[in-house]
């Protein structure tokens, strides 16, 4: 009886969660096919390049949020409210921190920045632009990635899912107004995405208006143990999300020598939609963490082995259902995003898909495994495992493929990456338990 009550709690808060990160991760999906609408394959370069700096900004965000708010979680599994309390004050303090950090890198370096990741004439302004405004619009995205991981900790992830599907829709409708109707480019993209964590806040203020938070503010200077317990367990998460900047800056430049400005758009393409599907899996670790947390808790050994099982059980099923359907719409697909009919852009970025996404068992898996090894306070595995991921193998393996295979090998470097870090990961459980 339990372990069904058990899997039907794991059922609810991954699929809201998975519903919820599919509609975060159209905020760029939808720039994505209306700016390659738009402005076409100069467009869909200089979004690519742009694109990191929103994986620096979400991976904080996502950094203080889960990292405290799996504190949180264990805090009242322990029935200890008031250190809760002071969980959530300290997180919204080093998030005003953080904010304060990227405004001023929008202000002042977002020139230098744009230099530093490639840019050339052609795309330099747009380039620019975008993630100058994004920079700006850190406070939002910081303070919304905060607010949804308490709010999904604090036993509502009916109304984190609502808040991520309601900004990300109402960033698709205004990308459409602002690109299209009101003609304003690569600026009314990236203010449609900029206002949707705004919409998004003000969709989690519901849970303060309905009084049904169980965390409060408290006025306490910043604490040096609980900010050193926020970073260490949100780490993996900034780790996973910088990683994909980071590979992506590594990317362009190696394709940018390799094939262009259209090899870059192509990459875009494949990126972007990868992103969609590592959401996916990320709102099943996502929708795990909580119920772990509180398992960890509460002492539940075998609850969280339970936990650990349904989750991968899951990935494997959507990989298997993913890969499936590119297969058979690949060419669809990448025409969704080739306004031009670029027979070059269609070819590399069909070839693509199908070799980048054999990746994604194996992501997904590491993905789940992280957060899994973050929920129950095992830090340096679950770093270990994000940086794996990010740093210490696919950027090596990515210059060292494409120097011999060119871009067949720059597309297989990432599921060899994947392979890689599963068997480590495999290995860290098995010592861990």
């Amino acid at each position: 009886m339990e372990s069904k009550k058990l899997l039907r709690e794991f059922i609810q808060y991954v699929t809201l969660n998975v519903c919820g990160m599919i509609g975060l991760s159209c905020y760029i999906l939808a720039d994505t096919y209306f700016i390659a609408q738009g402005l076409g394959a100069n467009g869909l370069a200089a979004l690519n390049l742009a694109i990191p700096v929103f994986s620096f900004i979400h991976g904080s965000g996502l950094m203080l949020g889960m990292g405290a708010s799996t504190k949180y979680s264990i805090f009242r599994g322990q029935d200890k409210q008031e250190q809760a309390n002071c969980t959530f004050s300290n997180a919204l303090c080093l998030t005003a921190i953080w904010a304060a950090i990227f405004v001023f890198m929008g202000i002042f370096l977002s020139g230098i920045i744009t230099a530093i990741l490639g840019a050339d004439s052609s795309i330099f302004t747009m380039t620019k632009t975008y993630l100058q405004i994004l920079l700006l619009f850190a406070p939002a995205f910081l303070l919304n990635d905060l607010l949804i991981c308490f709010v999904r900790n604090d036993g509502n992830p009916g109304l984190s899912m609502a808040a991520m599907i309601t900004g990300s829709l109402a960033n698709i409708v205004l990308d459409y107004i602002f690109i299209f109707p009101l003609q304003m480019g690569i600026l009314g993209a990236v203010l449609a995405t900029g206002c949707a964590p705004v919409i998004s806040v003000c969709v989690l203020s519901k849970h303060w208006i309905a009084r049904q938070n169980h965390f409060h503010m408290r006025r306490l200077a910043l604490s040096a143990n609980l900010t050193k317990t926020t970073l260490s367990l949100g780490i993996p998460s900034l780790i996973t999300e910088v990683a994909s900047g980071i590979v992506m800056i590594a990317f362009n430049f190696i394709i940018l020598e390799l094939q262009g400005n259209i090899g870059v758009a192509a990459y875009g393409i494949v990126a972007n939609l990868s992103l969609v599907v590592i959401s996916i899996y990320t709102g099943t670790a996502q929708g795990m963490q909580p119920i772990a947390s509180r398992a960890y808790g509460l002492g539940k050994k075998n609850e969280i082995r339970k936990i650990l099982r349904y989750a991968i059980v899951t990935i494997l099923l959507i990989s298997v259902c993913v890969y499936a359907a590119l297969l058979l719409n690949d060419t669809f697909i990448v025409r969704l995003f080739n306004s031009a009919k670029d027979m070059q852009l269609q070819e590399i970025a069909e070839s693509g898909l199908i070799l980048y996404f054999t990746a994604i068992p194996f992501a997904g898996f590491n993905i789940v495994l992280s957060t899994y090894f973050t929920s129950t306070e095992k830090a340096l595995p679950a770093q270990a495992v994000s940086l794996a991921r990010g740093f210490f193998f696919l950027v090596p393996i990515a210059f060292l493929l494409s120097h011999f295979f060119h871009m067949t090998g720059v597309w297989l470097s990432y599921p060899i990456t994947e392979c890689i870090v599963s068997v480590l990961g495999a290995v860290l459980y098995s010592r861990e338990q």
